[in-house]
């Protein structure tokens, strides 16, 4: 956050180089995917005339956004919504085609420093992290998910090295007293999984975090997301992403370069072999981007946050990618934990 004549504003982590890697326009049609607190619809309400849509799936960010709406006077447009849905809800609202669209993965400041949305192990709050407040919570996952699936989780969406043990911690404790609150599976985790030397981050962080991407299901999203800011997005139009975490930058890096045609190639094919599809994406520059020195001293938060983005070129949109899909879902089977 930071202050700016009396109001307190919210500062998005790699914000200004998100900006100016869509390189706004006048007049120019942009989609905020993840509102938030607002940061980047700010910096592309900067731009002479530009228009905004902005999308968040969690209703208290869309009702804490009204203000900033009004001040706009017509130029910002807040709609709740899952970013998935983005080219319905931009067609809907007159926004097709879009000159640029930005995307800020993962849980935002806000729902992190508010304890009763349970996303953080800081303060004690219920085990919940449902960002639209509806369906299964963490809370019913970790008591009600059977320990090999505990530990798929927390293996695949949290890297966890320590993921089969911390499960069969969380089952055998269960029994006696189902989990509640953040605290009592913080210090679960703690217990049977502590730091080890050299560690910068919470012994809890990894299984917080894939606990609230099974929740709000968000690896999926992502792939959906990014195939539908490809049918939304005018030729010449750009598409950037911030994430903070290894598995969204790898469906990101993975969906850019697939797009960009990265690694095909050019030489003669076998007899009927298929041409790869145009690309539908230029990448260009060196990327990722992360944040400086002084950023990540000013927003400890941002110290793993990276940028990719690229234009969007004339070619069809392609089908969904399986491969992404894959990379964004739990495996069928099991693999090697902790």
């Amino acid at each position: 956050m930071m202050r700016r004549d009396g109001e307190v504003r919210h500062v998005p982590v790699l914000g200004r180089e998100a900006v100016a890697a869509l390189d706004p326009r006048p007049e120019g049609r942009y989609l905020d995917a993840t509102f938030g607190a607002g940061g980047y619809t700010r910096l592309l309400l900067e731009a002479p005339r530009t228009r905004v849509l902005a999308l968040d799936r969690d209703p208290r960010a869309v009702r804490a956004g009204f203000d900033l709406v009004e001040a706009a006077q017509g130029r910002l447009t807040l709609v709740q919504s899952r970013f998935s849905e983005l080219d319905s809800v931009a067609a809907q609202r007159g926004f097709l085609p879009l000159d640029g669209v930005v995307f800020d993965i993962g849980v935002s400041s806000m729902q992190l420093d508010e304890a009763e949305r349970g996303f953080s192990f800081r303060a004690d709050g219920p085990l919940d992290m449902r960002m639209e407040g509806e369906g299964r919570s963490a809370a019913d996952i970790v008591n009600e998910a059977e320990e090999e699936t505990l530990a798929d989780i927390l293996f695949h969406f949290g890297e966890e090295r320590a993921a089969r043990r911390i499960a069969r911690a969380i089952v055998h404790e269960r029994r006696s007293a189902p989990f509640s609150s953040t605290l009592q599976l913080a210090r679960l985790v703690e217990r049977v999984a502590p730091a080890r030397p050299g560690d910068h981050i919470h012994p809890a962080t990894k299984s917080f975090q894939a606990l609230r991407i099974a929740v709000n299901d968000e690896l999926v999203e992502l792939v959906l997301a990014l195939q539908a800011a490809e049918r939304a997005l005018a030729p010449g139009g750009r598409l950037a992403v911030v994430t903070f975490h290894s598995l969204e930058d790898r469906i990101v890096k993975q969906f850019f370069a697939e797009r960009a045609g990265r690694g095909e190639t050019f030489s003669r094919r076998l007899p009927g072999e298929a041409a790869p599809e145009d690309a539908t994406f230029s990448v260009s520059g060196r990327q990722p981007v992360a944040p400086g020195p002084q950023e990540i001293a000013d927003n400890p938060r941002a110290r793993s946050a990276k940028l990719r983005f690229g234009a969007r070129t004339a070619a069809p949109p392609r089908d969904l990618d399986a491969r992404l899909v894959r990379l964004a879902r739990l495996p069928e089977r099991g693999a090697r934990r902790g």
